[in-house]
């Protein structure tokens, strides 16, 4: 039997929803549905001002238009996705079609939904996407799983490094079973910490540790 794992909802709070859709009203709607979860939010209603805003903050979750306008939310898509943060993408529809959502899901969305959106079923979908970002999995011990903000940040190397460091590993014994060198291991460990906000490795652990 599995365990339920229930996302916290204050983890929210540092976390940014952007939504791209050239209809203000769906960017206004959806802005206040996931501020009412206790996201940050922020909305644009093209291409370029939301390539734009990205540059200046990454978001947490991209929600995306199939079309926004006469531009093709694909290509935003595939964007987000070459940047290689982890970024969950989801895509609505004007209207439901077959072809176009199976379209977005090869090309990495986490979900296609069409108008007039299901909040819930969006606010499920999201919140179902970063808990995979947050769970590192159960240890050698079968505890429960533990919880990192900014896991999504991690590249896969890193997120072995973090596992490993989780497990009391030392750099030479994780550069073993990694088939790297124990620098190399610190360099990663060095990066994790930088990109989940801890000061050392003291910090790191009670970060990682905290469930």
């Amino acid at each position: 039997m599995t365990e339920t794992v229930y996302y916290p909802s204050y983890l929210n709070r540092d976390r940014l929803v952007h939504i791209l859709d050239a209809d203000i009203a769906t960017c206004e709607a959806l802005s206040v549905l996931f501020r009412l979860e206790g996201f940050q939010t922020a909305f644009s209603l093209d291409a370029a001002q939301f390539l734009l805003a990205i540059a200046q903050r990454r978001p947490d979750v991209v929600i995306v238009n199939y079309r926004v306008g006469s531009e093709d939310g694909l290509a935003i898509l595939r964007h987000v996705k070459t940047q290689r943060t982890g970024t969950p993408v989801f895509v609505l529809e004007d209207q439901p079609e077959v072809d176009s959502a199976v379209e977005a899901m090869r090309a990495g969305a986490s979900d296609v939904i069409a108008k007039p959106v299901d909040a819930e079923r969006l606010v499920r979908s999201v919140a179902e996407a970063l808990r995979h970002d947050i769970l590192l999995g159960t240890d050698r011990g079968g505890r429960r799983p533990v919880e990192v903000r900014g896991f999504a940040q991690l590249t896969p190397r890193e997120r072995e490094v973090l596992q490993l460091i989780t497990n009391g590993q030392s750099n030479k014994e994780a550069g073993r079973e990694l088939g790297i060198s124990p620098r190399t291991i610190e360099v990663h460990r060095a990066r994790v910490m930088e990109k989940l906000g801890a000061r050392n490795t003291a910090d790191l652990m009670r970060i990682v540790l905290t469930s």
